[in-house]
């Protein structure tokens, strides 16, 4: 029994033994013979498991003894694929969806090849003759081993180290785009994603993450995964994964909450590129949550006068001193909404009641109440002089120059908006004392346009009125004179 175990599986390896690698290859019989690092290289290769010979790459007669015919370039000797020749030799069976599929059963995609020469490394090398990255530049041309290999460059723990060994490189990436920086790889390892990276952790994004593989676009194409309107599905692939997500402890709620905020209403539906996305507030290779210091630089980069009335008021001390991140107190951060007039005052619904709402003898509360008042004064102010002006155009009334003028109102209601970060009753005033004044004026003016207006229609009508009772008086007097 146990004679015809051992045979059985002696005939079972013999089998796999066979099948992967065929006994009649010729050309790694004889290269194995010889040695090399190429050889014992291939030994590890998915190709050599695969049953591939040397021939399949580099042509030729893989049944051969003799040199000559095995090298010969009449059955295909190819030699070492140079230049664009060695993807064009990958791609013989990697762009063939019958041989991949039916022949080795991969489920690998079968358009890399087409991607690869779409993308920003299928562009001509600066020698004007090949692309600039083949296959082998990154997959290697022996040992090549699948990408859930740890021991594969491509592996998402290897991964930065292959990009950057171009990336990294100041002098061959100045041939190609001077103002490309070449210290990605240095900031992503000070990133979250990095740190992880570096420990082993394969889940965390990499370079493909959000590049893409093959398909690796300009930041600029319309189409690529970092393109400024499609970076938030390209980060949220992962982030809105509660599965993939759960064993680090961070919501998966940022993109539906950023897609309804004013920032992702703006960049998502309006289609504008000026409205920040993900890596506006986290950055990009080095991306890591804004800590409590940072919060305010980072929304200041785009509202710096709203970050240096804030860095200069009363808030900003307290808020140091309670450890409170400034901007994003108020506003959140992954839905930010519209800022609104009912964010200030000290009523339901105001932020400033999250505070000072319970204390209304402290001067914060006083000042939060003071400045809504005041700027509810100069909205309803405005409501007054636009309906002034919109009753004397329908009077027919010019209106051109006023109607000008209450833009500064409006105006003063915008600077009021970035005037409560400097929460001064003395500047507030000032900058709604502008709108005022102005208000008052056009409402003036309108008014008395208005009266005008009255004035001259009943004027017109008591004259039309003496000169009917004059024409009717001379109409009998005539008739009189007439009988007469």
């Amino acid at each position: 029994m146990k004679t015809l175990l051992s045979l059985f599986l002696l005939v079972i390896m013999f089998g796999i033994y066979s099948s992967t690698f065929p006994a009649e290859d010729q050309c790694f019989v004889c290269h194995e013979s010889i040695g090399g690092a190429e050889v014992e290289l291939y030994k590890k290769d998915i190709h050599y498991k695969k049953g591939i010979s040397c021939s399949g790459c580099h042509g030729g007669n893989s049944k051969s003894e003799d040199m000559e015919t095995a090298m010969s370039k009449a059955d295909g000797f190819i030699g070492i694929p140079k230049g664009d020749n060695v993807s064009k030799v990958c791609t013989k069976c990697h762009s063939n969806a019958q041989i991949m599929i039916k022949q080795y059963n991969s489920s690998l995609n079968w358009n890399q090849e087409a991607l690869l020469s779409k993308s920003v490394h299928g562009r001509l090398s600066v020698s004007g003759q090949e692309k600039i990255v083949e296959c082998t530049t990154c997959h290697n041309a022996h040992g090549i081993v699948s990408v859930k290999n740890p021991a594969s460059p491509v592996y998402p723990v290897n991964l930065p180290k292959t990009c950057a060994k171009c990336h990294s490189d100041a002098k061959y990436m100045r041939t190609y785009n001077p103002a490309l920086p070449v210290d990605q790889l240095d900031k992503y390892r000070t990133s979250k994603h990095g740190i992880l990276n570096a420990k082993g952790d394969p889940k965390p994004a990499e370079c493909a993450s959000c590049h893409g593989s093959h398909e690796i676009l300009p930041v600029k194409d319309v189409n690529s995964k970092v393109y400024a309107i499609n970076l938030p599905s390209t980060c949220s692939h992962c982030h809105s994964n509660a599965e993939y997500m759960k064993g680090y402890k961070i919501p998966t709620d940022q993109f539906e909450k950023f897609s309804a905020s004013v920032h992702g209403v703006a960049l998502l539906q309006k289609h504008d590129v000026g409205a920040p996305a993900c890596n506006s507030c986290h950055g990009n290779h080095a991306a890591t949550p804004p800590g409590i210091e940072s919060i305010s630089k980072v929304c200041g980069t785009c509202h710096a006068l709203n970050a240096d009335l804030f860095s200069s008021s009363p808030h900003k001390k307290a808020f140091d001193q309670k450890r409170l991140p400034e901007c994003e107190t108020c506003h959140g951060n992954h839905a930010i909404i519209t800022a609104t007039d009912k964010l200030l005052g000290v009523q339901d619904g105001a932020v400033c009641k999250w505070c000072h709402g319970d204390k209304p003898e402290s001067k914060a509360f006083k000042t939060a109440k003071f400045m809504k008042e005041l700027r509810d004064s100069l909205v309803s102010e405005e409501g007054i002089a636009l309906h002034l002006i919109n009753d004397a155009e329908q009077k027919g009334i010019e209106i051109t120059d006023e109607k000008f003028k209450l833009r500064e109102a409006k105006q003063a209601l915008f600077e009021s908006r970035t005037m409560v970060h400097s929460f001064d009753q003395s500047k507030f005033s000032e900058t709604i004392d502008k709108g005022l004044n102005v208000t008052a004026s056009v409402t003036q003016d309108m008014s008395i346009a208005i009266d005008d207006y009255y004035f001259r229609r009943w004027g017109l009508g008591i004259a039309s009125l003496i000169i009917t009772i004059l024409a009717v008086s001379l109409f009998f007097y005539i008739k009189r004179i007439e009988k007469r």
